[in-house]
């Protein structure tokens, strides 16, 4: 088989979006994507034979209809990209001979092994995976995030345990406590920590409603759900700290005031067997930052975002960006801007002249300011206060949990070496973010750690370097005479 014109990496809404649009205009696509099927997490399917208890939306079905009847589109399912390679000089060169010229190396791992793609053009949309928060006891068995409960219960219709308290920051929380009581879940309590006059909209927020009608809704019937269960719902309220031997037994939680603060002689502790934690989303650039692509600090958006131009084209020739990779917008938005990188790709691989594109992205651009006005609200109010969240952590706090570093272990190697300051230097120091998850459990909660430390910003302290593979895999993967042909 020839090689793609393009290698879209994720098949969530910003991917089946681009998928579908490029295939609609002669594209040959490839779509890589850890899951058995396509979908992402929000649209996430159940395995073959499984009854689904309960259906993407019709906004999903039709997503998914569209993009998998695309012509031209290849899915390259349960299969992880690690790499894009030939994007600069040295090591980055991976695998022998050289790319053809103009072409980037995507390297690519799955149960069959290494598959080596060489496409014109690259976009990723790798989405956003759960922002983690670290306090006392944040690594019991059953306290899980948000997302990952709601995995369970979309996927096979499990329920993770038996009383459930949801806290966090983010109004996926509503909807996954609606989604666990659907599912006859016990869910003891709802705790946002945000006060509920700051989540009121004001005059220009109403404005920004209009056509999210949607996501309205949504919001609107899980908070109708959960008082006919008589779930209580409470505001300007944290969780402190996780208790329980060996697994998870109550939660303790508190009152914040203005500042964000535990309110002093306002803790309570509540029993239960699963917290879900839910305060936002980081977006997955490890991919978008190994290959070389800007990123820029947007602490609303989710943390590290990639840079892009008005086709969502990266500081990267040949590689573009959609989706939570630009800042965490949801689905509705992700599949507006996959549509609009997928256009950019197309004009600048010659498959659309300059004109047709430009009159085909107007209307998508259109949608897209719209969508990124009430976004743009929902993130103003529902943003996390790092600072505060970061007050939580003790020294005896584990931080990084692969290599058991605790926050202490990084508050007494910044006092031995008053010079370091950067996330890079106190992992190399202390060794957090060199575990399995390579930093993406550990880096939000360390960052902000070194941030209130030493007093420097996100963009001082800077990331983790990323690089290949940028997710586990196995070592003789990486033999360069293992890597499969690039065939089906």
């Amino acid at each position: 088989m020839s090689a793609p014109d393009v290698v879209v990496v994720g098949a969530g809404p910003a991917g089946l979006a681009a998928a579908a649009t490029l295939g609609r205009h002669g594209a040959a696509v490839t779509v890589v994507d850890e899951q058995e099927q396509p979908g992402g997490q929000i649209y996430r399917r159940p395995p073959a034979g499984f009854t689904p208890p309960t259906a993407p939306s019709s906004a999903g079905r039709a997503l998914l209809a569209e993009a998998t009847a695309a012509p031209g589109v290849r899915w390259l399912a349960d299969t992880t990209v690690w790499g894009v390679l030939g994007t600069r000089a040295g090591l980055d060169g991976y695998a022998g001979d050289q790319p053809a010229p103009g072409r980037y190396r995507v390297a690519t791992h799955s149960p069959a092994g290494v598959r080596l793609l060489e496409p014109r053009a690259v976009l990723l949309t790798a989405g956003a995976y759960d922002l983690p928060v670290p306090f006392p006891g944040w690594t019991l068995p059953g306290v899980l995030t948000a997302g990952g409960v709601q995995t369970f219960v979309k996927a096979q219709g499990l329920l993770p345990g038996g009383r459930f308290v949801l806290a966090g920051g983010h109004p996926l929380l509503l909807v996954v406590a609606a989604q666990l009581v659907r599912a006859g879940a016990r869910v003891v309590e709802v705790a946002l920590v945000q006060r509920r006059r700051d989540l009121l909209p004001g005059p220009a927020g109403l404005a920004a409603v209009a056509g999210a009608g949607g996501k309205i809704a949504e919001g609107v019937g899980a908070l109708r759900v959960l008082r006919r269960a008589g779930v209580p719902v409470r505001f300007a309220t944290v969780v402190r700290r996780a208790d329980g031997d060996p697994d998870l037994s109550a939660v303790t939680l508190a009152e914040v005031g203005p500042t964000g603060q535990p309110v002093p002689g306002t803790d309570r502790e509540v029993p239960c067997d699963v917290l879900a934690l839910g305060y936002g989303f980081v977006p997955s650039v490890e991919l978008a930052r190994q290959a070389g692509c800007a990123v820029t600090w947007d602490s609303p958006g989710g943390g590290w975002v990639v840079g892009h131009d008005e086709w969502l084209r990266t500081s990267v020739p040949g590689i573009a960006v959609a989706g939570e990779l630009t800042g965490v917008a949801g689905a509705e938005q992700a599949a507006v801007e996959g549509r609009l990188a997928a256009l950019g790709v197309l004009r600048d691989l010659g498959l659309l002249d300059e004109r047709r594109a430009a009159a085909l992205a107007d209307p998508v651009r259109r949608e897209l300011r719209r969508r990124r006005r009430f976004v743009t609200r929902v993130l103003d109010r529902f943003a996390p206060d790092r600072a505060a969240l970061g007050s939580l952590v003790t020294d005896d706090t584990v931080l990084c949990r692969c290599e058991e570093v605790r926050a202490g272990d990084v508050r007494r190697a910044l006092a031995a070496n008053p010079h370091l300051g950067t996330a890079n230097a106190v992992k190399l120091v202390t060794r957090a973010g060199m575990g399995l998850c390579q930093g993406r459990s550990c880096q939000p909660g360390l960052c902000q750690f070194i941030c209130t430390l030493t007093g420097r910003g996100p963009e001082e302290v800077g990331a983790f370097t990323a690089q290949a593979p940028v997710k586990p895999v196995p070592l003789r993967a990486l033999a360069v005479g293992d890597a499969l042909p690039d065939t089906p």
